[in-house]
């Protein structure tokens, strides 16, 4: 790989990070699948892998990966170290997925029901939760990568405010949690972990893309060149708090018609306490179910909602030109009329050549990884932090 205006060294220093970006995609390659994949010689990448091998970074392997010609065997991450336990954390549940050293998922994707009325109980069930998969490896350093409904500062591990919470206050995950459990702890976005997988686990995945979850609330997480966009602040990402209608409801957020408040299932729940304010609450599996009975006002309204969603998503494509997004969330159970109406008000951008240019028109999708994948995406905060993964 030829690259301009760069020194022996910072060369060097690129294709060695590249070299453990496809290792980390792929976990284990060849020589030649290497060298195919990074646009080196063989020479060139015979080097960068000795390079990696002296510093511990792969180990070497005798499994050859292809059964023509000669073969030498193939490169892996090491299979020691650190495993890491993946955690999407809310007051209501914990998600959970194991990981080995090299983020392979190691035992069943678990999801566990809890009732956190304070900050403390939320610490002492993820606590729970760390010391039971513990007992279970007990020969295992396992570290913590959470992940977060609302806004969290990824530097300070701070989750800056729970939507679900009862509780207003910031809560300072990382650094009670590595003081009491002694371990490493990394915390982001849960709309962050969706962006990870895609970007680590989906080998569909372009250099730049969107999540939108569309669930209790409405989130989005960019990924750009490459690499997460967060913002300044960390705020990026709120389309939930785009506003739809100026004189609608007012939201959470103090502002009145964000999208959260015409197309967030939170609303729909809210709108269904209205039109019975006797009966009890109804669940949000129980809605979505009432709407694949047919239920008239709530297929009216997943049809609205659908609209604001796509209206959103057309200001975004027009500000970043970002052209391919993964929707995921409980939404994504109103199906494919759902996902066309989205699709339709996008189809109104005059700058997305789709009839010139159809590979680099916008697509918009229904993320394709199951649960278990989304939140082993988290764990891949610790590969982002790694300068040789990058």
């Amino acid at each position: 790989m030829k690259l301009s205006g760069l020194n022996n060294s910072q060369v060097r220093k690129h294709n060695k990070a590249l070299f453990m970006h496809l290792m980390w995609r792929n976990k284990r390659l060849s020589k030649s699948q290497l060298a195919q994949l990074s646009g080196l010689t063989i020479p060139a990448a015979s080097k960068i892998l000795q390079e990696l091998l002296d510093e511990k970074k792969v180990q070497y392997s005798s499994m050859t990966l292809s059964t023509r010609g000669n073969s030498n065997g193939s490169f892996q991450l090491p299979s020691e170290g650190a495993w890491t336990l993946c955690l999407c954390v809310k007051p209501s549940s914990i998600e959970l997925q194991l990981a080995d050293a090299q983020l392979v998922a190691q035992g069943e994707y678990q999801q566990i029901a809890i009732h956190a009325l304070s900050p403390e109980q939320l610490l002492l069930d993820i606590e729970t939760v760390w010391r039971q998969i513990c007992k279970q490896w007990p020969k295992r350093r396992i570290n913590l990568a959470l992940a977060v409904h609302g806004q969290v500062d990824p530097v300070t591990g701070v989750s800056q405010h729970m939507p679900q919470a009862p509780w207003k206050s910031p809560l300072q995950l990382k650094f009670l949690l590595e003081e009491k459990l002694n371990v490493d702890v990394r915390v982001d976005n849960d709309c962050v972990m969706l962006a990870l997988a895609e970007k680590w686990l989906n080998s569909n995945a372009l250099s730049e893309f969107c999540v939108i979850n569309v669930d209790y609330g409405i989130g989005s997480s960019f990924v750009i060149n490459g690499e997460i966009f967060r913002g300044n602040l960390y705020g990026s990402g709120q389309i939930g708090h785009t506003i739809i209608d100026p004189h609608g409801k007012r939201c959470n957020c103090g502002r009145q018609g964000c999208l959260e408040t015409v197309a967030s299932l939170s609303t729909l729940k809210q709108l269904a306490q209205l039109r019975a304010p006797d009966a009890t609450s109804p669940t949000s599996r129980e809605l979505l179910a009432a709407w694949q009975a047919g239920e008239s006002w709530i297929v009216e309204w997943a049809q609205r909602s659908a609209e604001a969603i796509g209206m959103s998503l057309y200001n975004l494509l027009n500000t970043l030109n970002i052209n391919q997004i993964w929707i995921y969330g409980r939404s994504c159970t109103f199906g494919e009329s759902w996902l066309r109406t989205i699709v339709s008000q996008i189809d109104f951008n005059p700058f997305d050549p789709r009839d010139a240019l159809k590979s680099k028109a916008t697509n918009v999708h229904f993320g394709q990884l199951d649960r278990a994948r989304q939140v082993l995406g988290i764990g891949y905060l610790y590969v982002e932090a790694d300068p040789f993964a990058a």
